[in-house]
């Protein structure tokens, strides 16, 4: 049975790195000594085993033991063997291309798929999703593909914006770029706000955390959910 946390972020404001999601976790990798940490989003300025030891100091508050994809000599043996998996955030194309790169795309869409936990934080996120086509990230390399792991039935714009009507900026809001989106493609986008994140059991999709979501669906006007909605049948 499908077991996945899809949240928009990994840090609160005020809050440190997986903090607020901390109880959450702890019973979502209940049965998890150890997981996989998959650093591939990560661009520039931390290494990936710097950004696994930051993974690790935050899952050691709940005496869980993290290792990074890059310390197996077969990637896909480490997803294969993995108790547990958690996707960290960075550029959704860079990791898109190094899962594609690495060839545990589909292996890594068929693990969870067989009930494998997994966690999944901004990029980590956007890649649950049909596809990765409503990243806010910027194209810095050019992946095989935009098709990710289908772990559920729409998509998703993590770290999702409010219009700000005192701003004085004119330029494209989250809620015009997901239009345009829809100007192509019918599959709908869920807006998660920062700190609320979607819990997966089985087949049922229910949006958790504190504040509400934004829907957007081909031809409607966008919707606002309530935390506790059932999105099972959104498609």
């Amino acid at each position: 049975m499908k077991s996945i946390i899809i949240a928009s972020t990994s840090t609160l404001h005020g809050g440190s790195y997986l903090e607020y999601l901390l109880p959450t976790l702890q019973l979502h990798f209940k049965d998890c000594k150890s997981i996989l940490f998959i650093p591939y989003a990560r661009p520039s300025g931390i290494s990936h085993d710097d950004y696994t030891k930051k993974a690790a100091q935050a899952f050691a508050a709940i005496n869980i033991e993290v290792k990074g994809i890059h310390e197996f000599e077969n990637p896909q043996d480490a997803i294969k063997n993995a108790e547990g998996i958690f996707t960290g955030g960075g550029n959704t194309f860079l990791l898109v291309t190094q899962l594609y790169k690495n060839n545990v795309m589909q292996l890594l869409s068929e693990t969870v798929k067989n009930g494998t936990p997994y966690l999944g934080t901004s990029a980590g996120s956007n890649i649950c999703g049909l596809s990765m086509q409503t990243t806010n990230d910027m194209p810095i390399i050019y992946p095989p593909s935009f098709q990710t792991l289908g772990l559920i039935s729409f998509n998703l714009n993590p770290h999702y914006l409010d219009p700000d009507s005192q701003s004085l900026h004119m330029g494209e809001t989250r809620e015009t770029r997901i239009k345009e989106f829809h100007a192509f493609n019918a599959i709908p986008v869920l807006g998660l706000r920062e700190g609320s994140w979607l819990e997966v059991k089985g087949n049922k999709v229910t949006l958790k955390g504190d504040l509400k979501a934004r829907l957007f669906k081909q031809n409607l006007s966008p919707e606002e959910l309530e935390t506790g909605t059932d999105l099972s049948n959104l498609n």
